[in-house]
Order: structure tokens, then C-alpha cells, then sequence
């Protein structure tokens, strides 16, 4: 079963912009593939590492996948692993909270401890 939350890694610039317009439309890698590119919990640490090393002024946004409804496609990804993408832009009233993801000592992003805990898994 897909996890009820998903979760997007933004820059904060980004993310202002979409709570100045009500809605968020995408990173440029987004828009370039037609769609929002989100990760599971499990899948977050991996896209951070992947995706945003050593990037700071980052934020951490948990979606409610559910209310995402038929625009949200489970697609095969990296290895094969099914990865949540969205067909639409993202409407803020799916969003259950958003917090800084800063770079940890170890130069590693440092998630929030319910992510840790294995939420969205």
C-alpha cells in the first residue's frame, strides 16, 4: 500500500513563493518533466543525498498523498522502486507541515525525528 505521506524537498525560496501563490507548481526539474517529484520517507534521505548535497535553505514538506486524488501516479524509479509523482500542481491545503532541513555536522541533511522514526514507510 502507498504511504499516506509523501514528502517534497524544496528550496525555501521556492516554497514562499508557493505560499505567496496558494499552490506549489514545482522545482525547475519538475516543470522540465511534466510533473512533482515526491519521495516516501524511506526514499527522502536517499533524494536528499542524491539530489541536494551540500544544498542549504532547504525546507521538508509532508503531503497527505490521499488528497492528492487520481493526479498522484506511483511510478518505477531508481532501482525499479515505485516513487509518488504529481500530475498537477500541489495544493497547500494537502500540506500537513513544512520544516527547515538543514545540514547536519556530518555534512548529511538532518531530517525532522518522525521521519526518522520510519513514518511513511
Amino acid at each position: 500500500m502507498p504511504a499516506p505521506t509523501i514528502y517534497k524537498i524544496a528550496s525555501a525560496d521556492l516554497w514562499r513563493d508557493a505560499e505567496r501563490v496558494g499552490r506549489f507548481d514545482g522545482a525547475p526539474v519538475d516543470v522540465a518533466d511534466g510533473y512533482i517529484h515526491f519521495s516516501t520517507g524511506p526514499q527522502a534521505r536517499e533524494t536528499a543525498a542524491k539530489h541536494f548535497v551540500g544544498q542549504t535553505d532547504l525546507v521538508l514538506v509532508a503531503v497527505d498523498a490521499e488528497a492528492l486524488g487520481p493526479a498522484l501516479k506511483w511510478e518505477p524509479s531508481r532501482g525499479g522502486a515505485l516513487f509518488p509523482h504529481l500530475y498537477a500542481p500541489l495544493p497547500l491545503s494537502a500540506v500537513l507541515w513544512v520544516e527547515e532541513l538543514p545540514l547536519g555536522p556530518d555534512g548529511a541533511h538532518a531530517f525532522p525525528p518522525e521521519l526518522s522514526a520510519g513514518e511513511g514507510a
